[in-house]
């Protein structure tokens, strides 16, 4: 949740979307800190697809055109377009790709395997043969899908509603889109029989039965999975969820399964709720083909093909919003580099997207990556509810934001600052539990007084004040200290992101790093040395060596210069 509102902010459209499709919108974590609550939403699925083809094909100067990509199509080093399974070429300078599970999918049922790249859609077969042609080293993964079921064979009585929060909260900024609450989902328990019903077919799932060779998320595992990492788990959730408003599919959250059809009735007639519930469609496991991350910048862009950018799931990550991220930034980033402009890069001081590239530019991927706020070393400063204000200016300066929605956006901080000014220097009226006047900034710091509450106080909240506002200036006023506190961090870890290495730099050369440290940093090629440190593999004595030797390269074409 915290990446789509930051790409709703910058400009994209997941947000906007996300929001006139919604059927139920909740906030989570909301029991924890600030830092983690996160909006969520349940979509209609074929509504959210037709709103995103509407806007892609409303998008003035974009063209359509609906081809299977057989081939990259490079001169030396530079990519000049794409070629078809039809033999038809297209040739630009610039070539985003974003394949998601197709790129030799191969969907798993039990012991039958049929190539795919998703239920009822084709693989990419010959993709991948020509990204490893141009020298790409591909990995393989894996990722699965639960079954679906008719809701209306569900016996409600035995599952716990889940209703959305009202009022309910969107993801979009400054658009006026009235969000809604239009379902429930439900939620259940796996049971002993459950449990048993797998370890029994453990043998007959694609994934124990030796058919699967991708690795799968851990974060998000089969069912199969769960039941052999936590034995001890006594039963594990399940939430159904409604697939939209016209349909009677549900989504059964929790049990994604390779499992054959016969083994997964049972599984779903095992749950409190779904004894009698008929399965629409089936859990599958899907394997495919990704690219190794390190292999391209912080940009999108392939270190070894120029002007080829690669986005979402071919780079290793699992989720709609990691992908929507990166297609964004390697979209605005061919963009600028076609305008002969500096690339666009995101600190992970300043976004969860500078999380998400950074670490996968940085770190060896060994899993499906998805992002989780526990990635984020600053998560006090990145929440959701502020993202409009990390991000929005960099989207309204590249043009992706409306001048509609800036001067709205302007004029909440406008109203945010005369508030928290008000707050620091207006005092209490006499109240019975004062002894002095106070002022209303450290009345609102105690852990039980909410904006709201300081009406009690005598002080009156002007009309243009919104509950959200009033919730993003109480958080900043209760966590102040931390928040210092993480900004003195922030700055300290902008030291060594501003120490730049030359992008022509012959690691190879300085025989004072480790020959391992040597190789990784030749490969992925680390724009500062903060990045450089985060490498799996640099350790503190190979970044000393580096600074070292970047002060004697500086100071002799400093000499050179001289002379």
């Amino acid at each position: 949740g915290h990446m789509a509102r930051e790409i709703d902010a910058l400009g994209g459209e997941m947000g906007r979307i996300a929001d006139l499709t919604g059927i139920q919108f909740r906030m989570l974590n909301k029991k924890k800190g600030p830092a983690v609550w996160a909006p969520r939403t349940q979509n209609d699925r074929l509504q959210y697809s037709i709103e995103m083809r509407c806007a892609v094909e409303e998008q003035e100067n974009l063209e359509l055109k609906e081809s299977e990509v057989n081939e990259i199509l490079v001169t030396d080093s530079q990519v000049t377009g794409v070629k078809t399974n039809l033999g038809e070429s297209y040739y630009a300078p610039k070539v985003i790709v974003s394949c998601g599970t197709f790129l030799n999918g191969l969907i798993h049922i039990g012991t039958n395997s049929y190539s795919g790249g998703r239920s009822g859609e084709p693989a990419a077969l010959h993709l991948s043969g020509s990204l490893q042609q141009l020298g790409f080293e591909l990995g393989r993964f894996k990722t699965g899908t639960p079954p679906r079921i008719d809701l209306r064979t569900m016996d409600y009585s035995q599952l716990i509603e889940q209703p959305g929060d009202e009022p309910p909260q969107g993801f979009s900024y400054y658009r006026d889109i009235k969000v809604k609450n239009s379902v429930s989902c439900y939620m259940t328990y796996t049971t002993p029989e459950t449990h048993r019903l797998i370890k029994d077919n453990l043998h007959r799932s694609a994934l124990y039965g030796g058919k699967i060779e991708g690795r799968g998320p851990r974060y998000c595992p089969s069912i199969e999975d769960k039941i052999v990492r936590f034995a001890e788990r006594e039963r594990h959730h399940i939430f159904v969820e409604p697939e939209g408003l016209r349909t009677y599919e549900g989504y059964v959250n929790g049990i994604s399964t390779s499992l054959p059809p016969d083994v997964q009735k049972e599984i779903v007639a095992s749950i409190p709720g779904l004894e009698k519930a008929k399965v629409i469609r089936y859990g599958y496991a899907i394997e495919y083909d990704f690219v190794l991350p390190g292999q391209i910048d912080a940009a999108m862009e392939s270190h070894r093909i120029k002007g080829l950018y690669l986005a979402g799931q071919i780079n290793g990550t699992s989720g709609y919003e990691e992908a929507a991220a990166q297609g964004l930034v390697a979209g605005i980033n061919a963009v600028l580099s076609l305008d002969k402009k500096p690339i666009l890069t995101f600190s992970r001081s300043k976004s969860y997207i500078g999380v998400l590239i950074d670490d996968l530019v940085t770190k060896e991927t060994h899993e499906p990556y998805r992002m989780f706020t526990s990635r984020a070393e600053y998560r006090l400063s990145l929440r959701q509810d502020n993202a409009d204000e990390r991000m929005m200016p960099i989207g309204y300066k590249l043009g992706l934001v409306s001048e509609q929605r800036w001067q709205r956006f302007q004029q909440v901080q406008q109203i945010m600052e005369r508030e928290l000014e008000k707050l620091k220097t207006k005092n209490t009226n006499k109240n019975n539990n004062l002894k002095e006047p106070t002022r209303l900034i450290n009345i609102l710091k105690r852990p039980d007084i909410n904006y709201s509450d300081l009406r009690e106080y005598g002080y009156h909240i002007p009309r243009d004040v919104t509950p959200e506002i009033q919730e993003r200036i109480t958080l900043e006023i209760k966590y102040e200290g931390y928040l210092k506190r993480q900004d003195e961090d922030i700055k300290k870890f902008e030291v060594f992101e501003n120490l730049t290495i030359p992008a022509d730099l012959d690691y190879m050369e300085i025989k004072t790093i480790a020959t391992e440290a040597r190789e990784k940093l030749d490969r992925i090629k680390p724009v500062s040395i903060g990045q450089a440190a985060r490498i799996s593999g640099v350790n503190y004595t190979d970044i000393n060596a580096l600074l070292v030797y970047l002060k004697k390269r500086i100071k002799k074409i400093t000499t050179d210069q001289h002379e």
